[in-house]
């Protein structure tokens, strides 16, 4: 890192700061920008994209106008029925309903005046389908795919993706292409595409030593950057925020900026928008509000290491209220550790893999504890719920050979990748029967061949009597479905057996700053503090403390950039 210059600090004035780069305070400066406000984005790495950058790119956007082209019928009505279930006792009506009215607002302005563009996801479901106002699909949207080339020499200023997620370097697409890669070895028209695209990568690699087709989170964070540079927004990489300034009056005025040219005062005329992502790598925080253990070495985060609460500390120091009580302090995610070669350890969220036919999961005791198809929010609870007092949270994946080859198993991936190093590693347990793999993996034998037996005979009935897997369309969405009666059942029947280790992990945090519909940050007397708004995850989520549905994080952090962009400028209707 370069070293700070020291000495008085510099002054520079525009209309609105934006502390942090990921999807939520580039929309806020975009939409800012739009309606004719001078805008600098300050970034605390010398990388921008933030969490969004490694993230799936899906956001959640009921009533959202690219899957109602696509033929989804959905209803404001629907949409708020489900959230006040999933939200319960944390239902905020005025945020949810300006989420409800500008969310679509906020699709339609990004594809009519920036780069960004999404495509549909019509049978990706809503994680509680069966509940009130939950439906089997229509409201998640994916980020399209971008040309690299297409930022030009600013591609190395772009967050990669986290190398564990993606296959030789290549970032493989939600959706579609997915499903390719799971069918390379049983369809001829997967074999080919998949043949084609690792032939394009290998291209790329040889050419420009990385891929160029950036997908998901990457390419969400690639469209919002290039739209920020051709209107014109600053973007200072390296300079984090370190201190809000305000006028006698109490309002925000701007902040000091910490450059690698030295300290930076920034009047911001029209106020600062704190975006800096959360706080899953905040310790403290953590270990004071998660409901189980989560120092170091006891929850991983797949979020960006640099999200360590900055903004959250940034509105506390000036008055700012924290929300503190929702029931989940953030996104679960049972996530496997990935030795390095290096010897560190890479956590690895496991979001598809456990809907697969043929994946159970237990722990030690050797007993199923959840439908392992739900949500990895779901599971986790479930996992912690599970676990008795006093020991680790943890569980393990358990499948046989016939199903690792054909799907894989969080970084293991399906044929033809051999197996050989996973297992040399450690991070892949292997026995030729069921009681060798219980000795390797430190399970109860006797209770895991009974389980195993359970489930097996479960599925000759095409029914998992225990716990419902394959019950609900989010169940079937990340099943097979080629698989029948029950796209998320097959036996464990053909050796030799593997398991792999899951700890509690999270994707990003819940907990955050209060804020009202203007997504204006509220003072611990509930009023607005003047000048001050946050987007993304460092606003106390809308959610509740729930995960209802794929993109609850990028959905709600673009609609309240768009918001606070808009309110900032003067430009809300």
């Amino acid at each position: 890192m370069m070293a700070r210059r020291e000495g008085p600090p510099r002054v520079l004035t525009v209309d609105l700061l934006v502390a942090g780069s990921g999807a939520g305070g580039m929309t806020a400066a975009i939409a800012a920008r739009h309606h004719g406000l001078d805008v600098l984005v300050a970034e605390k790495e010398p990388v921008f994209g933030g969490t969004t950058a490694m993230s799936g790119g899906y956001l959640w956007v009921p009533n959202n106008p690219v899957n109602a082209a696509a033929g989804t019928r959905d209803s404001v009505e629907a949409a708020r029925a489900y959230l006040r279930h999933e939200a319960g006792n944390h239902f905020d009506a005025p945020r949810i309903d300006a989420f409800l009215r500008d969310g679509p607002r906020m699709v339609d302005f990004m594809h009519a005046h920036t780069q960004v563009r999404f495509g549909p996801a019509t049978a990706f479901s809503d994680y509680h389908p069966d509940a009130p106002g939950g439906t089997p699909g229509g409201r998640s949207i994916l980020t399209e795919p971008l040309d690299a080339r297409a930022l030009g020499r600013d591609l190395p200023k772009l967050r990669r993706p986290r190398p564990e997620l993606t296959l030789f370097g290549l970032a493989i697409g939600s959706g579609k292409e997915l499903w390719h890669f799971y069918r390379a070895t049983r369809r001829l028209e997967s074999a080919l595409y998949v043949t084609k695209r690792l032939a394009r990568h290998g291209v790329d690699l040889a050419l420009h030593g990385r891929g160029m087709t950036l997908t998901n989170g990457n390419a969400l964070a690639a469209r919002l950057y290039l739209t920020a540079q051709r209107m014109g927004i600053g973007l200072r990489l390296g300079s984090p925020v370190t201190r809000l300034l305000r006028d006698e009056s109490g309002a925000v005025t701007g902040a000091v900026l910490a450059t690698p040219e030295g300290a930076l005062e920034v009047m911001a005329r029209r106020g600062v928008v704190l975006a800096c992502g959360g706080f899953p790598a905040d310790l403290a925080r953590r270990k004071r509000l998660f409901n189980h253990p989560a120092a170091e070495g006891e929850h991983w985060s797949a979020a960006n290491p640099a999200n360590t609460g900055d903004g959250i500390r940034l509105g506390e120091a000036i008055g700012a209220a924290v929300e503190e009580d929702y029931p989940n302090a953030a996104a679960w995610a049972p996530t496997s550790l990935v030795p390095r070669a290096d010897g560190t350890l890479a956590p690895f969220p496991h979001f598809i893999d456990r809907g697969k036919p043929g994946v159970i999961a237990v722990l030690r005791s050797g007993q199923r504890f959840v439908n392992e198809a739900n949500s990895y929010h779901d599971f986790v609870q479930g996992m912690i719920r599970a676990c008795p007092p006093g020991q680790p949270a943890e569980a393990f994946l358990l499948l046989d050979h016939r199903t690792i080859r054909r799907y894989g198993i969080g970084f293991v991936k399906a044929a033809p990748i051999p197996l050989g190093p996973a297992i040399a590693s450690g991070y892949l347990k292997r026995g030729e029967t069921l009681a060798e793999l219980a000795a390797a993996a430190g399970i109860d034998a006797a209770a895991l061949e009974h389980t195993v037996a359970v489930w097996n005979a479960d599925v000759a009935r095409g029914e998992d009597r225990d716990f419902g897997k394959g019950s609900t369309a989010y169940n079937r969405f990340h099943g097979d479905p080629e698989v029948t009666p029950n796209p998320c059942l097959a036996p464990l029947a053909v050796p030799p057996f593997y398991a792999v280790r899951v700890v509690p992990g999270d994707i990003g945090t819940f907990d955050g700053l209060r804020a009202d519909e203007h997504a204006r940050v509220l003072d611990r007397g509930g009023a607005p503090i003047p000048g001050l708004y946050a987007a993304g995850n460092d606003m106390a989520s809308i959610m509740g403390g729930n995960y209802p549905g794929g993109g609850i994080t990028l959905g709600p952090a673009m609609t309240f950039g768009f918001i606070a962009g808009r309110h900032a400028a003067g430009a809300m209707d």
